[in-house]
């Protein structure tokens, strides 16, 4: 998809509308094991043209094919059989999930020629080290960083599709509604790999709501009426869980968590291979995704910075894939893009100077919570920061290694420190809804963890001779912090921290409650 209408960027809901549209374009196939790309090509043309398609691995060879005009998907699905119950029974659904086998597979087997596969998964951190030492300098690192993680063209249209699939379950009960993702499949942050997020969006349907105004009658249609919408929510997902967990093609694993604070359904894609977590329309979770879109899209050092960061964490354990007392990915963006807002000239606005930006079309109040702001990215201008991201990944450690956590508390409406409203380790405002805190799940050691391995990392780039790494082949710049600190020597802390003898460490260790540096390197081996 060109990011691109007329020479400006897409606004959010453009991009979203077309990958949508262009996800019901799309059918996925499993292939034979020894495909032809082109006999498979020839046939699907016949039932009409193609726009694109890729070939990925996941069990088997997938092929993702977009036809240009969605009747040819009907044309399709009029000559594919339903397989015969033999030992299973199986319920008739006319899905855009098929299998392809070959009749006469000895004869083609002859004329195979290898298929270009997508990769839908990242590399592993070892390699990426590998990649990152040759590389001329820490900016051309962190944008092969990047390059590696970012989701691709093709990974995002297969998101895009397995909403699609769900969205065709859901409309069986809901004819008016669409199943969109949130999040990081579409913020511009999402690594490959990460889960699906998506939820089901009523309210095209709601747009009905105020009809017609002529005639001598109010008109209202009949409707089942429920006592709360958190009821109506979780009876909603419970008959869509219940229906994927029966019916629905590749949909395993399916859990229906209703009583969390935000009711969802997970479950396994095995088509497209994605975790997936369907919830039922947060508005703010959606603004949430388009403003993190438009830092995103600001400029390319955000998420070049934001990936770096986040790799790193991932790396010291200061994140994890299950929930607990750890920073999450969400949290540590919000960091960056804070980091951001506070360079000398600004690097990206704050969300007050968004809002400030905003024209009627973007005027959002959800419940009580102002969700305004700018859409179209034309109308911010650029910055006149000419930073290297040499001199922003080590400032962001430096920035975070020094910040007094126990007084302070981290606002991205007004992009300033502002005292903490509450006590607790760390707090960074909701940029919505205003009396939330989006780390309060982070406890104190945790925080310590990151203050320590921030002022660690500050100290390496600062110290480290790279020339003289680079001759040594040793990692250096962000390779160099990627590797976990115990490994090479456990000591190392401990002994910086002795040599140091300056105010910084005192500071740290108050600023901390420290009793002694002993503390500091158990909070960083933890």
């Amino acid at each position: 998809t060109d990011a691109e209408v007329n020479g400006r960027k897409k606004t959010f809901t453009e991009l979203q509308t077309e990958r949508l549209e262009q996800a019901e374009r799309t059918i996925l196939i499993k292939c034979p094991s020894k495909t032809s790309e082109k006999k498979l090509l020839q046939y699907l043309s016949s039932h009409g043209k193609i726009n694109s398609h890729f070939f990925f691995e996941n069990r088997g060879i997938h092929a993702l094919i977009e036809f240009s005009d969605k009747n040819s998907i009907a044309s399709l699905q009029d000559v594919i059989g339903i397989p015969g119950a033999t030992e299973h029974h199986v319920v008739p659904f006319k899905s855009r999930l098929f299998t392809f086998t070959m009749k006469n597979p000895v004869a083609q087997a002859a004329a195979e020629t290898q298929i270009r596969l997508s990769p839908q998964s990242h590399i592993p951190v070892k390699d990426l080290i590998q990649k990152l030492c040759g590389a001329d300098s820490i900016s051309s690192q962190m944008y092969i960083l990047l390059n590696e993680y970012q989701l691709t063209e093709e990974n995002i249209k297969l998101r895009y599709l397995a909403c699609s699939l769900v969205s065709d379950f859901a409309r069986a009960y809901f004819p008016d509604s669409v199943v969109k993702p949130f999040g990081s499949s579409v913020n511009t942050f999402g690594k490959l790999g990460c889960d699906v997020d998506m939820f089901l969006d009523f309210n095209e349907a709601r747009k009905h709501i105020k009809k017609m105004t002529k005639g001598p009658f109010e008109m209202e249609y009949q409707l089942k009426r429920l006592p709360s919408e958190r009821l109506a929510t979780q009876k909603i997902l419970s008959v869509i869980g219940d229906c994927l967990d029966h019916f629905g093609p590749g949909c395993v694993s399916v859990q229906k968590i209703l009583n969390a604070r935000c009711p969802l359904v997970k479950f396994s894609h095995q088509p497209t291979g994605f975790q997936c977590d369907l919830s039922v329309s947060n508005s703010i979770a959606i603004k949430s995704s388009e403003l993190l879109y438009i830092y995103g899209c600001l400029d390319s050092r955000v998420r070049a910075l934001v990936f770096s960061i986040r790799c790193w964490a991932r790396v010291h354990g200061l994140t994890n894939s299950v929930p607990g007392a750890w920073i999450t990915n969400f949290s540590l963006t919000m960091m960056v893009i804070f980091f951001l807002q506070k360079r000398s000239p600004p690097i990206i606005p704050t969300v007050d100077q968004l809002r400030a930006l905003a024209d009627d079309e973007d005027r959002h109040v959800i419940g009580s919570y102002d969700c305004s702001f700018v859409s179209d990215l034309s109308k911010i201008n650029p910055t006149k920061n000419t930073e290297t991201l040499d001199e922003l990944l080590y400032s962001f450690f430096e920035y975070f290694g020094n910040f007094d956590f126990r007084k302070n508390s981290i606002n991205l409406r007004k992009g300033k420190e502002v005292n903490k409203p509450e006590s607790c380790p760390l707090y960074i405002w909701n940029p919505f809804e205003q009396d939330l805190n989006i780390s309060k799940n982070v406890n104190q050691p945790q925080l310590e963890k990151f203050v320590a391995l921030a002022r660690e990392s500050a100290w390496i780039l600062k110290k480290e001779d790279k020339t003289q790494r680079m001759i040594s082949k040793e990692p250096w710049g962000l390779a160099a912090l990627l590797i976990p600190f115990g490994k090479n020597n456990p000591n190392t802390i401990k002994n910086r921290a002795k040599g140091i003898g300056s105010e910084t460490i005192k500071s740290l260790l108050d600023s901390l409650k420290l009793s002694n540096v002993n503390n500091l390197q158990k909070a960083v081996g933890k």
